[in-house]
């Protein structure tokens, strides 16, 4: 509880170059739910994270577009859980939670509107689709979809694994991940009624064993970038927004030439000036970072920065592009690193902080 204080002092006011930044966790070992920091928009230094709301498993985090509500899966259940926010304070205040419709949400993405909150299911295969009340609540699925097949990696693929689910800049599609499957398909959205429909293109197939995981749109929405967690690739497509498809462009490596050990990718996200895209490595324990050409939609490899602890499963990018904070979810540590947006540079900073199994970093402000 004292922690907690010193950290809502703190922040009263919030200093204009901090960040407010949610951390959703693993609670299989001493974390309790979702945790905040914040981030010293000058130095790079992290405050003392502090417990915000204790839930179960709040893996991955989304805001609503007026960052009035903050919602989690709840990985270990079927849960979707909703929270109001006090951005002043960091304060979460928990609302009722709801069936997610699939087993372990691992995923999910607020609609424009705020209308429709709409999750991916990685144990059972499915993309559901919520809608949101006014007041921040969720009501019942609005659209389930199980996908059907498997792919050629008996281990990972022997059915279909819903991996993420990405809004398009114009609201009107979402780009689902299948690692199961090896495909990425889009759907058309009715934010209006939480319906989900096939696009006109459905998927567009990976290379085989690719695993796709997660997905990210360029800054003027002209290309998707989706990393490949066991083909340890980033491909990107140009996308056709009249009709939601994708057509695949170049795809490389994350992983350096030479490197032998295991690895797996986890994170895809892209510079807001749109001529970088960082990837993370779980193995490599690295951040790979690209050069982006919009006119061709080739990818150009600019080397590796280790993120100083294991298994880096999430990171983010601040709002204004000036810093990259990594959550290495096997060391228990966040680390700070300034972005260079010339050259697209990750320099390591004295920015460190420990939490328990890190798995999610969002940006508030």
């Amino acid at each position: 509880m004292r922690a907690l204080l010193l950290f809502l002092a703190m922040t009263l006011p919030a200093a204009a170059a901090s960040h407010l930044i949610y951390l959703g966790t693993y609670t299989r070992s001493t974390s309790k739910g979702i945790y905040a920091v914040r981030l010293d928009g000058c130095t790079g230094e992290l405050s003392q994270p502090v417990l915000v709301a204790e839930t179960v498993n709040p893996s991955f985090l989304a805001l609503s577009p007026d960052r009035s509500h903050l919602y989690a899966v709840s990985e270990s259940s079927t849960m979707a859980v909703p929270f109001a926010t006090d951005l002043a304070t960091g304060a979460l205040k928990p609302l009722q939670a709801q069936d997610a419709g699939g087993k372990a949400p691992c995923h999910l993405v607020v609609d424009r509107t705020e209308r429709t909150l709409v999750l991916a299911h990685y144990h059972s295969g499915i993309v559901a689709a919520l809608p949101i009340r006014a007041d921040g609540t969720l009501g019942e699925p609005g659209t389930i979809i199980r996908h059907e097949g498997h792919s050629v990696n008996p281990q990972r693929q022997e059915g279909p694994h819903v991996h993420s689910v990405t809004l398009s800049p114009d609201n009107r599609f979402v780009i689902v991940c299948d690692l199961g499957l090896d495909r990425v398909f889009t759907y058309a959205l009715d934010p209006a009624t939480a319906k989900l429909t096939p696009g006109a293109a459905p998927f567009v197939a990976t290379a085989p064993g690719a695993g796709p995981r997660h997905a990210a749109f360029s800054p003027d929405g002209g290309h998707v970038f989706v990393i490949n967690e066991m083909g340890n690739s980033l491909v990107s497509y140009r996308y056709n927004a009249a009709t939601g498809a994708l057509l695949p462009v170049d795809t490389q490596p994350t992983l350096p030439a030479g490197f032998a050990g295991d690895s797996t990718t986890a994170e895809v996200r892209v510079h807001p000036n749109g001529r970088y895209v960082y990837g993370s490595n779980r193995g490599h324990d690295s951040i790979a970072i690209f050069a982006f050409d919009p006119a061709t939609g080739r990818l150009t490899p600019r080397g590796h920065v280790p993120t100083g602890g294991r298994n880096p499963r999430n990171f983010a990018l601040s709002p204004d592009g000036a810093w990259l904070v990594a959550a290495n979810q096997n060391s228990d540590s966040l680390t700070v690193f300034q972005v260079d947006s010339k050259t697209g540079t990750l320099t390591p900073t004295a920015g460190k902080a420990s939490i328990p199994m890190p798995v999610c970093v969002l940006f508030a402000n």
